[in-house]
């Protein structure tokens, strides 16, 4: 469509880029920044680097109904010196329109202890598993060549602290991500594009336990995808990680390396053959 010689879809394009960037500008120093008429001390910020490998799979069962699965492996310290988590999540999806679908589901994280932030001799346990149930709604929102994601979603987490018998404590946490994969190599996210990944998400959490860090992180990533076929795509990228600490007032200040493979497969209409069309789900 054009409007006074210029390309709308071009030009909304651009428009998210820099909206992605302003989101990403603010996740790297809105957060972490010490307050000078703080009289009592400087705030602190704890660095580290990670790497995030990941597969996500997306496997139609029925005429609307799609089973989701990912299975992470996170580790830490230099990106590789120890494990830090272990997690599947696990999930049923029901497709109300082409653009827009709900899924529920259960997750089973274990996370590994990092000594360092505790004082010396105190009774840890090593592995400390979680327990959450999680609800999500998917908006898919074309944008010219643009495909934008609001992803909306809701966790009631059990969870304990690393000391030795900390008892598990309800905790609610809520999601907003704003998604969006741009072509580069194609018009298109079809099969052999190579694309331009971008999100920024924002983690709010709430609980008896919660006091003072209701901001519990803010997440910018930029990457590249490449779609090998219609059920395969990788991705891989650097996310920043800005995450408040429970005193409220110091913050983690992450980097990391995200690798993630995306697999998908509609095995309710290879049973039907005869069918002319098929719906091909959207990686995300």
């Amino acid at each position: 469509m054009m409007y006074g010689g210029k390309d709308l879809s071009f030009s909304a394009a651009w428009k998210l880029l820099i909206l992605f960037f302003i989101c990403f500008r603010i996740n790297s120093f809105s957060f972490g920044q010490g307050s000078e008429s703080d009289s009592v001390r400087q705030r602190e910020t704890f660095g580290g680097q990670f790497l995030w490998t990941g597969i996500y799979t997306k496997y139609r069962i029925g005429e609307k109904l799609w089973y989701n699965g990912e299975y992470h492996i996170r580790t830490r310290d230099n990106f590789i010196n120890e494990m830090n988590q272990l997690y599947i999540r696990l999930g049923l999806s029901y497709l109300l329109t082409n653009n827009f679908e709900i899924t529920g589901g259960i997750v089973t994280p274990f996370y590994w202890v990092d000594e360092k932030q505790y004082p010396e001799n105190t009774p840890l346990d090593k592995v400390v598993p979680q327990f959450r149930f999680w609800q999500q709604f998917l908006f898919i929102q074309p944008v010219g060549r643009v495909k934008v994601y609001h992803q909306i979603r809701l966790e009631q987490r059990w969870r304990r602290d690393f000391i030795v018998d900390s008892p598990f404590e309800l905790t609610h946490r809520f999601r907003y991500k704003l998604m969006a994969y741009v072509p580069i190599n194609s018009k298109e996210l079809q099969k052999k594009t190579l694309f331009l990944s971008l999100y920024n998400e924002i983690f709010i959490q709430a609980g008896r336990s919660i006091q003072l860090n209701f901001l519990e992180d803010n997440r910018s990533f930029i990457g590249l995808g490449y779609i090998l076929n219609e059920n395969i795509q990788i991705q891989t990228g650097y996310m920043r990680s800005i995450q408040q600490r429970s005193n409220g007032f110091d913050f983690n200040d992450r980097d990391i390396v995200r690798v993630s493979l995306y697999h998908n497969f509609d095995f309710y209409y290879k049973k039907k053959i005869s069918q002319s069309e098929s719906i091909v789900p959207n990686f995300y």
